[in-house]
């Protein structure tokens, strides 16, 4: 890793920036540069209340007025879920470096716009899937690698919380318009279950789920089909208690990570076991992922390195949301195209 830094600007002042602002100012390889608002001192207040011991970072009232900021090499979009696809694309036309929060988009044909744009003006663009980046995924890899469980069969990821009522905002729209569970911890689940547990390409997709009045969905099962009897099987929702776990299980045994979204103080726990009558419990070091996914990026493009998380990656979350959401709206099994 140089010692050069990554600089940052971010598209917007949400509540997230209580977890990627400081990741952004705490990483070693990143610098904040400026942080836009379309709400009239909402960015100089979001970095007062998160990282107030920044002096010299710039304040935009105008989003644009960052993205013509020729000093800021990369930028964060934290925006509403139906305007991330506008606003990456317009970073990228001012060749900027991209992290959108997920989603990407809502639509594969909008990746697919993104991914040709950041192709031409030679920029990256990445999907902050944050859990990814934090080490104990790779420690359930290198179990599932070491054959402890055997060849893996099932997966099943459990991502859920109790909605209150200061969050209700999310669930006031259409799914259509990136409101609903599905867009907000959905996404979480189906890519968890996509984790490089198998080989094979998913084949199928089927699901049900409650929806309200306003078009939201408030939560949802389904089960993605990778052939050969493998499957992944995934639930969410905002009508149950918090919830953030995967479960793998092969044809020697079993593990569970049982908090995906372990967060800076939170303990990391994995837990497996084998039809030889072996059982642990691993408790793992403290990690932040949201500092580690900036670290990551910044390397990656200071570097000239791929990211972890491909655009190939994020259309493959997408088109499988949209069969799940084409399921649950026909009732029927949503197969793929070879």
């Amino acid at each position: 890793m140089t010692n050069s830094k990554l600089r940052w600007g971010i598209l917007g002042a949400a509540r997230i920036n209580q977890q990627l602002m400081p990741a952004i100012v705490e990483a070693e390889n990143s610098e904040l540069v400026a942080i836009a608002s379309r709400r009239i001192g909402a960015a100089a207040e979001t970095l007062e209340k998160y990282a107030p011991q920044q002096k010299n970072v710039i304040i935009y009232d105008n989003p644009e007025l960052l993205l013509k900021d020729d000093s800021i090499q990369a930028v964060y979009i934290p925006l509403a879920n139906k305007e991330h696809a506008e606003w990456v694309l317009r970073a990228i036309e001012h060749g900027k470096h991209v992290l959108c929060e997920k989603p990407m988009a809502l639509t594969v044909d909008d990746i697919e716009a993104i991914e040709t744009a950041a192709q031409k003006h030679k920029v990256t663009v990445m999907e902050g899937f944050m859990y990814r980046f934090h080490p104990q995924h790779a420690r359930v890899k290198q179990i599932i690698d070491s054959g402890l469980i055997g060849e893996v069969r099932s997966v099943r990821s459990c991502f859920s919380y109790l909605m209150q009522p200061a969050r209700e905002y999310r669930i006031d729209n259409t799914i259509e318009n990136g409101s609903g569970a599905m867009w907000d911890i959905g996404c979480y689940a189906i890519h968890a279950a996509r984790l490089p547990f198998f080989n094979e390409k998913p084949v199928a997709v089927t699901a049900m789920a409650k929806h309200i009045a306003s078009g939201a969905d408030i939560s949802c099962n389904g089960i993605i089909d990778f052939g050969d009897g493998k499957y992944a099987h995934f639930d969410f929702g905002f009508e149950h208690a918090r919830r953030a776990e995967y479960e793998v299980i092969g044809t020697k045994g079993g593990l569970k990570c049982h908090n995906v979204w372990a967060k800076q103080a939170e303990t990391p726990i994995i837990s497996w076991w084998t039809e030889a009558g072996e059982q642990e419990q691993e408790t793992l070091p403290l990690a932040n992922h949201f500092r580690l996914e900036v670290e990551h990026f910044s390397d990656c493009i200071l570097n000239n390195k791929k990211v972890l998380l491909s655009l190939d990656d994020a259309k493959t979350n997408c088109k499988i949301i949209n069969a799940t959401l084409e399921s649950i709206k026909t009732a029927t099994q949503i197969k793929f195209n070879a």
